[in-house]
């Protein structure tokens, strides 16, 4: 007996076939499999993919729009501020609150896995504890790593290294960094490589908020890049957001992307709050605010989009959808022909799950039992649609359905209702 069997699902890959799942494992998948189940869905052709991946989140501040007041400039230094205002007054049963509930909200649209950075300077480390606790909360539905992220810099706020090192020694799984936000260029680098020599010692992972500015000459990625080599740390080391890389003359950034490709960087683009921030110092012509995609790709790096923020002191939209992620990415960073576009759905799903390092992860005999069907026929519809998740399954069980979406028509001598995944 089968815990449960999926018919006529239309694979990312454009095949067809049955999924069956037994024990929290997919145990079969192939054309035409007859068993019986506890229970049974027909997929009738929609798409069944592996779980959404945001490898990139603040789930400490998420969903705190208005505590202690507005970002009035939209701007991500005045959100910074905020942040600073926040910490000193949220608690940590407030944030366990906000968190659990975005959870709930990722998991109603599809997100398995979330990589959350979580502020260390702060001396009672408040995040911490709170998302510790979440961690282990929501371990049964969500994949929930934790950046120990000295969000004021690990040089320039005097107990930053300590309570990053703390952070760690409490549970916190990867070593983050801000660099391009030390006082000097000199301390960001400095700061790379103290970061990267604790990751080393320990035999954790990396992953640094590098760049996130429009000065060309903001440089830390080749420095950790650099330093991912010389401890040894390829294939360990994630880069996120790079948005200086769209201002770099381009002789510079054929060097770089050759020592980042030697390094096995994972790079992070955050479409949705890159496109928001960055090129604020512009009129006209305005920066894209994206890195280089197409590039980092092409020349062989595991690219993986984050949403970022969801309703914090950076960025008041949002709602834990990956397809809108994947899809201001597509426009962005000019990823258009088919090829693109599918491949923009696995920057959200396959991509995001390397950079994690998730286990047992996809569509095959003997991985983990998560996945989602969709209401639409593929990858790209997906995209275009922002397709319903009709249902989201974890370890071969249903922990969320959404009805599918239809528009119910009053004209003369048409169908009575419209399927947007048609």
């Amino acid at each position: 007996m089968l815990d449960l069997l999926v018919k006529n699902a239309t694979l990312p890959d454009g095949s067809t076939a049955d999924i069956a799942c037994t024990g929290g494992l997919i145990s079969s998948i192939e054309p035409n499999i007859s068993a019986d189940a506890s229970q049974t869905i027909d997929a009738t052709g929609r798409l069944v993919s592996p779980p959404f991946v945001d490898p990139h989140f603040h789930m400490d501040a998420t969903l705190s729009l208005g505590r202690p007041r507005m970002n009035v400039s939209g701007t991500l230094l005045e959100g910074i501020a905020l942040w600073g205002e926040l910490k000193e007054i949220q608690t940590v049963d407030e944030i366990v609150a906000r968190a659990l509930d975005y959870c709930d909200i990722a998991v109603s649209m599809g997100i398995g896995a979330i990589r959350t950075h979580v502020d260390t300077c702060d001396d009672k480390l408040t995040g911490v504890q709170a998302l510790i606790e979440v961690r282990e909360k929501v371990k049964d539905y969500i994949d929930l790593q934790l950046v120990a992220f000295p969000q004021d810099g690990v040089l320039r706020d005097p107990t930053a290294m300590t309570n990053t090192v703390r952070a760690l020694d409490m549970g916190v799984d990867i070593v983050g960094g801000i660099p391009h936000f030390e006082r000097t260029m000199t301390d960001g680098a400095e700061s790379v490589r103290l970061l990267c020599e604790i990751a080393a010692e320990r035999g954790l992972m990396v992953d640094m908020h590098c760049d996130e500015s429009d000065d060309p000459h903001s440089r830390h990625i080749e420095t950790l890049a650099y330093e991912t080599q010389r401890l040894g740390l390829q294939g360990r080391v994630a880069g996120s957001h790079l948005t200086s890389m769209h201002s770099m003359d381009n002789y510079y950034v054929s060097k770089l992307i050759a020592l980042m490709t030697e390094s096995e960087m994972r790079v992070i683009p955050n479409p949705l709050i890159n496109i928001m921030l960055q090129g604020r110092h512009d009129t006209y012509p305005k920066r894209r605010g994206q890195t280089r995609v197409r590039e980092l790709r092409d020349a062989g790096m595991t690219v993986g989009f984050g949403s970022d923020c969801v309703k914090d002191p950076w960025y008041s939209l949002g709602r834990a959808d990956m397809l809108d992620v994947a899809s201001m990415g597509l426009h962005v960073g000019q990823l258009s022909s088919r090829e693109d576009m599918r491949w923009c759905f696995d920057a959200v799903t396959v991509n995001s799950a390397e950079i994690m390092g998730l286990e047992g992860y996809g569509l095959a005999k003997g991985k983990k039992a998560h996945f989602v069907i969709l209401q639409a026929p593929d990858p790209i519809e997906a995209i275009r649609l922002r397709a319903t998740r009709l249902a989201v399954i974890r370890a071969g069980k249903v922990i969320s359905e959404t009805p599918a979406s239809t528009a119910k028509l009053t004209l003369p001598g048409r169908p009575a209702a419209v399927d947007p995944g048609l």
